[in-house]
């Protein structure tokens, strides 16, 4: 049900405005928010957006952060319980990194960023939702010892000042793809979701290609006789694959053009080039990237972590 989406960018940041539009392709109106003088942690993400939600209760999402399922949930627990404040929790071994709850008698009554001895096993996960309170509590806040204004400051803050801040343990997965090991992760969880193929009407598979589990090509995509997919695989619309055995566990972005490559486990980004022969594994190539390939090197996998505009030759 939510309609209305802000997106917090960096000063100066032009890409972001052009990549998402206004939102209407799904329905919803987009709008990016410069945050003011650059980074300065969550809290003053929030703090930045007060204007924009005015007395509204929001949702609070931090965009590396995936999970199973529906946010639904725990928006109507929100609501049906008149919370000022519900945070998702999830079980992670090392609790150190992230923010972590004081839970005493089914309640949380404070919340630590980052402790070196963790008083729960749950991690505060990237998914939070407020009343308007939570600015009373961030403008309060002090800079954290990094500098930055902690959200797990604002969270404490808004316990001390006796709102209701409730939570909600997040069964499925969670995952916070901050790392690039993280974000491949994350995608081979998300691919898992495919159950069939889904080949687009517009898209040509030759005969002689083949397709094994599930499998999604997009429109004016071309799939050459000599190709091989296992899935799960993704591959967006207009890409060339030629003599190319893709997957499992990869996902291709439009535009992208691959020749005599194997590919597993990756995510290869829009309007890349890759020519082997050669192996790709674990790797993440961003948009307009090449690689060229002027040896045999299908013995051995390579790893790439390659930013936009990137060019590789061997």
């Amino acid at each position: 049900g939510i309609m209305d989406i802000a997106v917090n960018i960096n000063p100066g940041d032009k890409d972001m405005p052009k990549l998402l539009g206004d939102g209407r392709r799904w329905g919803v109106r987009v709008t990016c928010l410069e945050q003011q003088g650059g980074p300065k942690g969550l809290a003053h993400i929030v703090m930045n957006a007060k204007e924009w939600i005015g007395d509204e209760p929001f949702v609070f999402y931090l965009g590396d952060n995936i999970v199973l399922g529906s946010l639904r949930p725990l928006v109507e627990r929100f609501e049906r319980e008149g919370l000022d404040c519900l945070l998702s929790l999830a079980r992670v071994s090392d609790p150190r990194q992230f923010g972590v709850p004081e839970i005493q008698d089914g309640r949380i009554v404070r919340v630590d960023e980052k402790p070196s001895n963790p008083a729960s096993p749950f991690a505060v996960t990237g998914i939070y939702i407020y009343t308007p309170s939570i600015f009373e509590a961030a403008e309060k806040l002090q800079p954290s010892a990094r500098g930055e204004y902690e959200i797990s400051d604002a969270h404490t803050a808004l316990i001390h000042a006796g709102k209701q801040v409730g939570f909600e343990e997040v069964t499925g997965w969670w995952k916070d793809t901050g790392k690039p090991e993280d974000l491949l992760e994350g995608n081979a969880l998300l691919l898992a979701q495919m159950k069939n193929p889904e080949v687009s009407p517009d898209a040509v598979v030759e005969a002689g290609a083949r397709i094994e589990g599930p499998v999604s090509i997009g429109r004016g995509s071309r799939v050459s006789a000599g190709c091989v997919m296992t899935g799960p695989v993704a591959i967006g619309e207009d890409c060339v694959l030629t003599d190319a055995v893709i997957g499992p566990n990869v996902a291709i972005d439009s535009g992208v053009s691959l020749t005599d490559v194997e590919i597993e486990n990756s995510i290869i980004m829009q309007q890349s080039t890759i020519h082997g022969p050669c192996r790709i594994t674990d790797s993440i190539i961003a948009r307009h990237a090449r690689i060229h390939v002027h040896h045999d090197a299908t013995r051995t996998s390579s790893r790439f972590l390659l930013g936009d505009h990137g060019v590789v030759e061997l």
